[in-house]
């Protein structure tokens, strides 16, 4: 295969199609189950929008809330629940969730397949762990998924916003390899985010 920056936009666009398509974008990854070093098993699921439990995403709204919305309430956007429940509404929405033993809900990932500046990347727009089930590895295994994913669909990069006043969320990502993407904001535009973004290419 020819390299990225050698490919035409027309063959990165089918690759984003290719992925869009798919039912189940990971369906070929072991992506299934994750256990923690406590020995705590989780299982992991991938849903389309339309094959979203309403449940679910009500759940994903208020961890979100919970997550981030003092984070934002700090800021000259503030929080906006309409907002961010018709994001989590969007036709093109996939989730990977993670459950406990109890089949309760613990954590999720919302993202999708995009052209962005003329690179076909994997886009994650959230990424939340309840608070219990926080530093057991959970956050770092569905990143590890969707980057796997991103290779697997042959996309250039995965993707993401981090809120400037999240300290915890910016050495995360730092942690996992991610740094500020050239389309970030620069200081002078004097914005309440960065966006983040990996390689996938090596």
């Amino acid at each position: 295969m020819a390299q990225k920056d050698e490919l035409s936009q027309g063959a990165k666009q089918k690759f984003v199609e290719a992925a869009a398509r798919a039912k189940n974008p990971l369906e070929a990854l072991s992506y299934q189950r994750y256990k923690a070093p406590s020995g705590e098993e989780f299982k992991l699921f991938c849903r389309t929008k339309s094959d979203a439990d309403p449940k679910m995403l009500k759940w994903a709204f208020k961890l979100a809330e919970i997550n981030v919305g003092p984070f934002y309430k700090q800021l000259k956007m503030g929080w906006q629940p309409k907002i961010k429940t018709a994001e989590l509404n969007k036709n093109w929405a996939r989730y990977l969730v993670a459950q406990n033993d109890k089949k309760e809900n613990v954590a999720y990932s919302m993202f999708r397949f995009d052209m962005d500046h003329g690179d076909c990347v994997l886009y994650c727009y959230e990424m939340h762990v309840a608070a219990a089930y926080q530093r057991k590895g959970l956050g770092k295994f569905i990143m590890k998924t969707l980057e796997d994913c991103a290779r697997h669909w042959h996309l250039e990069k995965v993707m993401l916003t981090v809120l400037n006043n999240n300290e915890t969320s910016i050495s995360f990502y730092k942690q996992l390899g991610y740094g500020k993407d050239e389309i970030s904001p620069d200081v002078l535009e004097e914005a309440d985010y960065q966006i983040f973004s990996k390689s996938m290419l090596s």
